[in-house]
């Protein structure tokens, strides 16, 4: 049986801060302020002990599956890559938005297969799952996606329409090259593309609500991504989509949250200080109680800094703040099992100096998965490191 002691550090528990310390045996947290004599110990003293983050919407392994345009790598090397990342950054779970779309290249049917079975070939140190973005278009891949998710490859759905904008853009050389470019196209052989996929408008609403269908027998979270309008709000909520992903305006924000709604948001909008598209702000609309939860979006050291600066602006307490990048998403995901500190819990946590900031640590299910300098000279004892 592994055993660890986590001592003196600065513990958020369910009802607040503490200074004590956290026993782990076999990957549960099996005490709070209790002592072991026996197990390795980590010295938190001055740090803050916080339970690992939870990110339920994250885009960035694209950068290792592609990172430049046209230039791919296998999905087994990108994972690897991607899980070091994660762990570095204090995420312990991570939903792995991958859009399935009618787009060739990164995005294609090929490539969500491949990502899929690279993540089921090993075991995996980070909690890596798949956020399934489905592209309304994509009628194509249809039967794959309902396949996927009736054989339990997918965790969580989204309802995803980026055809209207890309028509648009791909009117626009330099805009339009951005789309090609990834595609491994022409533009002017993806511009037709689009005109082919766009022909298809009547066929979007049969595909989701089989979608949707498929989901709920499958008991996922479904959620729906840039709500424009409250309208279309309403609609995805309809289908049981209880997630609200990026809504483009306030009022659609705050519509979703009078209805109960998970609201997310990037944690990027809140350390940049504003959305990159010019979108509701992130850190006004938390500090307003309308997005209970963060993501990493498209850059994953955006969230454990996006807790601390919400945190120190003074609306937010540190476990409020931390809530939305570890309860609040565990939660909106359907997994009790993880996103605080107690006792029977997961042993998912993150050993933070919250005046540099940075993580020091991270422990994943009890063991070790990611050490500073730092915390190796604060980690005494046997214990077997990812």
């Amino acid at each position: 049986m592994d055993t660890m002691r986590i001592v003196g550090g600065r513990v958020l528990l369910p009802d607040g801060e503490q200074v004590t310390d956290v026993l782990i045996e076999d990957g549960r947290i099996a005490a709070i302020g209790a002592d072991a004599a026996r197990g390795a110990t980590f010295d938190a003293s001055g740090l803050l002990v916080l339970p690992g983050i939870v990110d339920i919407h994250g885009d960035s392994f694209e950068r290792q599956l592609q990172p430049r345009p046209g230039v791919d790598f296998p999905a087994d090397i990108a994972l690897i890559d991607t899980e070091t990342q994660l762990l570095a950054n204090a995420i312990t779970t991570a939903f792995h938005g991958v859009t399935l779309s009618w787009e060739p290249g990164l995005r294609c049917a090929d490539a969500w297969t491949a990502l899929l079975a690279a993540l089921r070939a090993r075991t995996w140190t980070c909690d890596m799952r798949v956020h399934l973005r489905w592209e309304a278009y994509n009628v194509e891949a249809l039967e794959l996606a309902l396949a996927d998710i009736a054989a339990g490859h997918v965790h969580l759905v989204a309802f995803n329409d980026h055809t209207p904008a890309i028509v648009k853009k791909v009117t626009d050389p330099v805009a339009g090259a951005k789309y090609s470019d990834r595609a491994g196209m022409t533009l002017e052989d993806f511009r037709a593309l689009t005109d082919r996929v766009a022909a298809r408008a009547d066929t979007v609403a049969a595909a989701r609500d089989r979608i949707a269908a498929a989901a709920r027998r499958a008991g996922l979270p479904l959620a729906s991504h840039d709500d424009a309008t409250v309208e279309q709000r309403t609609a995805f909520r309809e289908l049981g989509a209880r997630i609200c992903e990026f809504p483009m305006a306030e009022p659609v924000g705050k519509a979703a949250r009078a209805a109960g709604d998970w609201v997310v948001m990037g944690s990027p909008n809140v350390v940049r200080g504003r959305s990159h598209l010019g979108w509701a702000s992130a850190a006004r609309l938390a500090e307003a109680g309308i997005c209970n939860v963060l993501s990493s979006d498209y850059y994953y050291p955006a969230m454990l800094r996006a807790a601390l600066i919400l945190s120190r602006r003074g609306v937010l307490s540190l476990a409020q703040a931390w809530s939305l990048v570890s309860e609040n998403p565990a939660q909106a995901a359907g997994l009790s099992d993880r996103g605080t500190i107690a006792v029977g819990k997961r042993a998912d946590i993150a050993i933070v100096d919250a005046d540099v900031p940075r993580n020091v640590a991270t422990f994943a299910s009890g063991r070790p998965a990611f050490l500073t300098e730092l915390a190796g000279q604060r980690l005494t004892g046997d214990l077997m490191i990812y």
